[in-house]
């Protein structure tokens, strides 16, 4: 039986270290004290409909449910170093949030955190809006589904990596991640999965400038391609892609099969290219 704080506001610093076995109702995390980590080293703890604006809140926190709780701007670093956890419909503005986690599931929530998921292993998200510079870096085992998300410098470093029925407006999207699958989804941006290793699109639109290069094992099924000019540069490719692509450049192997390609380019290749492009 978990016991019940409600209706208070802290922020004395650790106002609630290493509490145990709580269930936080209707509470403020903020005020003049601007106390950190106020729930540092929690264990099976419950926080619903509350509202953050301390830095450092949950540090160290095992087991703990999230739901409907808001932190803003200046919760910074909001979550690390915590395991099996849950969030959801939460809104989160602060920087840094969730970075060396494990086992934690993020669903309905908005997310506006220019470095968010660094260093963590088992993630699942879905359902969720998310606004990311740097997201899920150098992270391990993570599932997103239906996720929208916007950012520049997304999945870098990553490994097993899924991704399915999600819009990703991204820039250099999966650069030396290794064992990433995307499924049904659209992923707009420049520079795509440069150095990547063991990538597969299935179902999936592309779009943007240089994509897909010095790339190994990669796959694309049943993909299309929209402004995609000098795509497959030094890559082992396997693609079959519906529709046109605007240009290929020396593809390192593999066959790139289309339905048409407005220009073909071998040309000053610093290493053997013996790819090959069919039009259907």
């Amino acid at each position: 039986m978990k016991s019940i704080i409600s209706n208070k506001q802290f922020d004395e610093e650790r106002a609630l270290y290493n509490a145990k076995s709580v269930e936080i109702v209707d509470c403020i995390f903020a005020g003049p004290a601007d106390g950190e980590s106020v729930l540092k080293e929690a264990r099976n703890v419950d926080v619903n409909n509350s509202r953050f604006s301390l830095r450092y809140p949950l540090w160290h926190v095992e087991k703990f449910e999230l739901s409907f709780v808001e932190m803003d701007e200046l919760t910074r670093a909001a979550i690390w170093y915590a395991k099996n956890g849950n969030l959801d419909n939460c809104k989160m503005d602060g920087i840094k949030a969730v970075r060396e986690c494990e086992n934690i599931s993020i669903s309905n929530c908005v997310i506006n955190s220019p470095e968010f998921g660094w260093k963590s292993e088992n993630i699942n998200m879905s359902d969720t809006e998310v606004n990311s510079e740097y997201l899920f870096f150098d992270s391990n085992n993570v599932t997103l589904n239906n996720v929208k998300m916007s950012g520049k410098y997304s999945f870098q470093y990553m490994n097993n990596l899924t991704i399915k029925d999600s819009f990703l407006d991204t820039k250099d999207a999966f650069w030396h991640s290794k064992d990433v699958t995307v499924v049904n989804s659209t992923v707009k941006g420049e520079y795509l999965a440069w150095f990547s290793e063991n990538l597969t699109l299935i179902d999936c639109k592309i779009i943007g400038t240089q994509p897909l290069c010095y790339c190994k094992n990669l796959k694309l099924i049943n993909c299309t391609m929209e402004e995609t000019d000098l795509s497959f540069e030094y890559s082992d490719v396997e693609a079959d892609v519906k529709g046109d692509i605007l240009s290929v450049k020396n593809p390192k192997s593999g066959i790139i099969v289309c339905d048409s390609v407005g220009e073909i380019i071998m040309e000053d290749a610093v290493m053997e290219c013996v790819g090959e492009v069919r039009v259907r």
